[in-house]
């Protein structure tokens, strides 16, 4: 495989992606200062199968300095008017949009998302996360407490200290804001632990944020989880975990917070259900069963919509206009204005999705459907897949309860209400759900009785700014991308109380 060859670039000369590829290959971020690290491993351009560049292989004494540089930062901070904390990191989201395009082109290459679906999206919610906790510094309140006439008694929140927090590779950098926009504001100082599949975006923000913040409050380490990532969840000066990521490693973290006891908040994966009632309309139901099953992003999306129960009155039209809109759907180069889905991030994933594919093509009745044209020319074909449809699987088939993580979905015909509300909270995930249908009585009995975190009518929306999200079972602990948020995961709260 060819590798994309860089030269010492400074990032702030950086105008174009392989400037920024040439200024952030193995390279930590440390202490406001680009960092060489020890050792490197390979970072793939999945649409061409070729080597982008090398990234930083950090160990435990690399993540040591970070938290220590964040450690020495953070009091400093925490000192720091909230407000004034909170227009710093709102300036550098504005920064961050002035600079979107290029670095977009950047996650791009390193996700292999599209360009025009998906990563200039990934970098305006980003953006906007930063404005949106950029203004929150002043609802860090606390309360006064009627407890007795002769003692004031008060209530006061302060940042826990060092953040360290792991984002994966399928939506790096909004993932990341999630994390960090909510410490910062509050306080806190970071250690953010980059994917190792998609380091390059995070890192480049990074270095935008820490030119609006003093050096040390923003750190990024690069590398994987079982010696990156474990060196930084057992570090002795990190005071709260943040992870994102499978079930599986969730587990390992959350393992590693309750060794130290520390606060940990965990998003994992989903099998979020889709219901479809008889009212709904067809048009908009289709629509949002392609964007809420995030096939321009793969599939590759803990709140992907993978488990569609369409009531038997519209199950045809709707499965022959869902084939129809998705066999029209472009997949190619992610840098493509026309394309507007990408490729798989690497060959483990693509795999792993062959494997439920070839469960359910498997299974006797069952009938797998593949949609869209992969692509001939222009690409490396190894890691793309067509939207696929799996019709008629049993409900305790792996495929059918089991996350895949791309862009294969099952659809099922349903006829009794009773019934799919059970099929839909059969899951031991409970991230998102929506609910399709024009009457006010089933959307409001539905949205009580479904056992998930985050539940939509009639709509399929990614995260957003202000609204809470997160999941129930095995999806997860906590809150993100709200006040709560913030609040409940990176303060602590202090009850202080004076005799009169």
């Amino acid at each position: 495989m060819d590798k994309v060859l860089t030269t010492p670039m400074r990032p702030e000369d950086a105008t174009t992606a392989e400037d920024w590829l040439a200024a952030l290959a193995d390279r930590n971020f440390i202490g406001g200062v680009l960092t060489p690290a020890a050792a490197s491993l390979d970072v793939m351009e999945p649409a061409q199968m070729r080597i982008l560049a090398s990234a930083a292989a950090s160990n435990a004494d690399e993540v040591g300095a970070a938290v220590a540089t964040a450690k020495a930062a953070q009091p400093g901070w925490a000192d720091t008017n909230a407000r004034k904390r909170g227009k710093m990191v709102a300036a550098a989201g504005r920064a961050i949009t002035a600079e979107a395009e290029v670095i977009a082109r950047l996650l791009a290459r390193e996700t292999g998302k599209a360009l025009a679906t998906e990563c200039r999206g990934e970098l305006a919610v980003s953006a906007d996360l930063l404005e949106f906790y950029g203004g929150l510094g002043s609802e860090l309140k606390g309360e006064t407490i009627p407890f007795d006439p002769s003692v004031f008694a008060t209530t006061t929140r302060e940042p826990l200290g060092v953040v360290g927090a792991i984002v994966p590779w399928n939506v790096p950098l909004v993932l990341t804001m999630l994390k960090i926009a909510p410490a910062l504001v509050a306080g806190n100082t970071v250690v953010i632990k980059a994917s190792e599949e998609a380091p390059f975006a995070t890192l480049a923000c990074a270095v935008i944020l820490n030119r609006f913040l003093p050096d040390g409050v923003v750190n990024v380490v690069v590398g994987n989880g079982l010696v990156c990532g474990a060196a930084l969840t057992a570090h002795p000066d990190i005071a709260k975990i943040t992870f994102t990521g499978s079930e599986a490693a969730g587990r390992i973290v959350y393992g590693a917070g309750a060794q130290r006891i520390v606060p940990v908040s965990l998003e994992l994966g989903g099998k979020s259900p889709m219901i479809v009632c008889a009212d709904a309309n067809l048009d908009k139901v289709v629509t949002g069963a392609i964007s809420g099953m995030r096939f321009t992003r793969q599939g590759q999306s803990c709140t992907a919509a993978s488990r569609i129960y369409v009531h038997e009155s519209l199950y045809d039209a709707f499965l022959a206009e869902l084939t129809a809109r998705l066999d029209k759907m472009v997949i190619g180069d992610p840098l493509d204005e026309a394309t507007e889905i990408g490729t798989i991030i690497n060959a483990k994933q693509k795999a792993t999705i062959d494997r439920y594919v070839g469960i359910a093509e498997d299974t006797p009745g069952a009938r797998v459907v593949r949609c869209g044209t992969l692509p001939t020319a222009g690409v490396a074909p190894d890691l793309y897949a067509q939207p696929t449809l799996l019709l008629d699987l049993p409900e305790d088939s792996p495929a059918a309860r089991e996350e895949i993580f791309g862009p294969v979905c099952m659809i099922q015909k349903w006829n009794d209400y009773e019934a799919v509300i059970a099929a839909a909270n059969n899951s031991d995930y409970g991230l998102a759900a929506t609910v399709w249908t024009d009457s006010m009585t089933i959307a409001l009995d539905a949205t009580k009785r479904l056992n998930v975190g985050y539940v939509q009518v009639n709509q399929n929306l990614t995260i957003q700014p202000n609204l809470s999200y997160g999941g129930f079972g095995n999806s997860g602990l906590g809150k993100e991308a709200s006040l709560e948020a913030m609040l409940e995961h990176f303060t602590r709260k202090k009850t202080i109380v004076l005799a009169m």
